[in-house]
Order: C-alpha cells, then structure tokens, then sequence
C-alpha cells in the first residue's frame, strides 16, 4: 500500500487549520502541522484535529518544509509520496486524491495543483499573484521548455525524487526552487487543475507590499540563477 504524508507549513492560521486537517482524505498515513512561529493556537488546534505538530521558529516557507522533512528522515518507515499544501484553507484537502493519482497510477515523478482561473474563487488570487505566476511560468517556458502554468503550493511529489532534489531554499523560494530542480534532473511531471478558495485570514505574502516583493525577487533569482547553471 502507498504511504502518504502531507506537510502544511502553517503561520498563525488558527481560524482554519482544523479545517485543512479535516478535510485531508483518510489515505494519509500522517499530516504534520510545522507551526512556523506560530503566536495564535495553531499549534494546539493542529494537535486537536489530529496532526503532528512541530515548531520550527525560523520564519519563512521553506524553514518549515524543510522542518517537516527532516522529522520524516530520522523515522524508520519511510513514505512513498509526499504531499504539500498551505494551511489556510484556500486548497481543497479532499482534492489530494487527484493530485497523487499520476504517480500512482502513471509513475509521474512530481505533480502540482493548478490553480487554473475557471476553478479559482473570485478575489483567491491577487494582482500580483496572477501576474507572477504568469511571468515565472513564461521564463521557465522560454528558458527551460518547461510546461508548468503555476507555482502552486499544493502539490505532490515522491519522496526519492524528493531526497534527490536537495532543497534549499527557506523563504518565498521553495515552490520555484522544486519546479526548477525537477526540471534540471529532469523528472517526469504534470500538472492537475484544483479549486482555489478565498482563504481565511489575510495572507503573509501576498496579502502585504512588503512580502510580494521580497517572493517575486526571490522568485526570479532562482529562476535566473539557473538559467545561467552548467
């Protein structure tokens, strides 16, 4: 049988992380909450709804997953699959069947939820957001030839293929950063569209001038950092 874990990285998302925890389909094996310097009680929800629930104080996105994975390395069975998505209940947890069923049914080495704008809530996506999923992809087309049409953070991908990319990056780069490195080693991918919600609560990143900023120049620092790499 499949073992899955799901990682959701998770800033004071109190209001909403029971419902992410909830909504994740049964198939899991386990859900861990890496509460990213957390002050609300998103820690103590996580626990109530069932999670294991780690504290990482360094804040930043990739602080947190790279957090969740460490906790996966040191134990003894190790998953097959690895699935990652926010915690502020703007993905739709029940939809994990989708996003995993290409590597289990087709041997797909990494899949991403797309957020395509036929199944996106009205006001789910900001400007900015829109406009740097529009550019990365682009870049990554024209540089790379590669099909990806978002930086989704739901996503799912399997643990070996994981391991092999050696992540890295701790803040707003995370997401690019896997998409590149598949691309580099060239895995096998693909891309599923999902249901995009409003989410709870107002965002850290692009819900602020100062962090959609600070993720579109990590963003395309990653990006031209390795369209330049031998």
């Amino acid at each position: 049988m499949t073992k899955i874990k799901v990682i959701i990285p998770a800033y004071n998302e109190a209001d909403s992380i029971a419902h992410v925890i909830n909504d994740i389909p049964k198939i899991v094996d386990e859900i861990i909450v890496v509460s990213n310097d957390s002050n609300d009680d998103t820690e103590i929800n996580a626990k109530n709804a069932g999670a294991t629930v780690l504290v990482e104080n360094n804040r930043g996105y990739g602080y947190a997953c790279l957090k969740g994975m460490d906790y996966i390395a040191n134990q003894n069975e190790r998953p097959d699959i690895i699935v990652f998505l926010d915690g502020d209940y703007s993905d739709y947890p029940e939809e994990l069947t989708k996003i995993i069923a290409p590597i289990i049914n087709d041997d797909v080495d990494f899949v991403i939820g797309s957020r395509v704008k036929e199944l996106r809530e009205k006001g789910s996506m900001t400007v900015p957001q829109i406009f740097g999923n529009w550019l990365s992809t682009t870049l990554m087309t024209i540089l790379f030839r590669a099909k990806f049409t978002d930086l989704g953070p739901f996503r799912a991908i399997k643990y070996n293929t994981l391991l092999e990319l050696k992540m890295e990056d701790k803040t707003y780069g995370w997401t690019v950063e896997m998409q590149l490195k598949v691309l580099r080693k060239k895995f096998n991918y693909t891309e599923v569209p999902v249901n995009y919600r409003n989410r709870i609560g107002v965002s850290k990143v692009s819900g602020t001038v100062k962090g959609a900023i600070f993720a579109g120049v990590k963003i395309l620092g990653w990006i031209f950092k390795y369209s330049f790499k031998k």
